[in-house]
């Protein structure tokens, strides 16, 4: 399982495999060992790397929280292959936005270059996935900042292909 985690504005990707004696988990490609046990509805016990933790999960109104201990952090947890999550209807959205691979593929076509300017709904990268090619779209107006994917690269679900800014 892949997430992209938003911790006090901070982001990190989190990849969780579950093994025989808990969780092996990579934070931002660093292997972290994770024992979890849910408490009860909205607390877990985590023990990392021999360390033990309490996280408390709230949810208040639109926003969600994390309280480990007396601390109280801003979380969003996104997982990158959610439609829903890589959808910014408005195409205004502030700051940077990164184009996500929506399934493992193959990188077929550039249709851009870095610097150049693109409207929400343009064509950035395509994509080859099960014989299909998908068009990636810029979901806002703005400059691309940086493509991070080359033409004939394998791509993973959830990699990022571009960031238009």
């Amino acid at each position: 399982m892949i997430y992209d985690v938003s911790i006090e504005g901070t982001n990190y990707r989190l990849e969780l495999e579950p093994t025989t004696t808990g969780w092996d988990c990579r934070l931002n490609g660093r292997t972290i060992q994770v024992n979890a046990a849910i408490i009860r509805p909205g607390v877990m016990s985590l023990l990392i790397e021999n360390k033990s933790h309490e996280v408390k999960r709230e949810i208040v109104a639109a926003e969600f929280h994390l309280w480990v201990g007396n601390q109280r952090y801003s979380a969003e947890l996104r997982d990158p292959r959610s439609l829903r999550n890589r959808r910014d209807g408005t195409g205004t959205a502030e700051g940077s936005s990164k184009l996500t691979a929506p399934m493992p593929g193959k990188v077929v076509r550039l249709l851009v270059n870095e610097k150049d300017q693109v409207e929400a709904g343009q064509g950035v990268v395509v994509v080859e996935a099960m014989k299909m090619q998908n068009e990636i779209k810029s979901p806002k107006k703005g400059i691309v900042q940086k493509l991070a994917a080359a033409e004939g690269a394998s791509v993973n679900a959830g990699d990022v292909l571009a960031i238009v800014e």
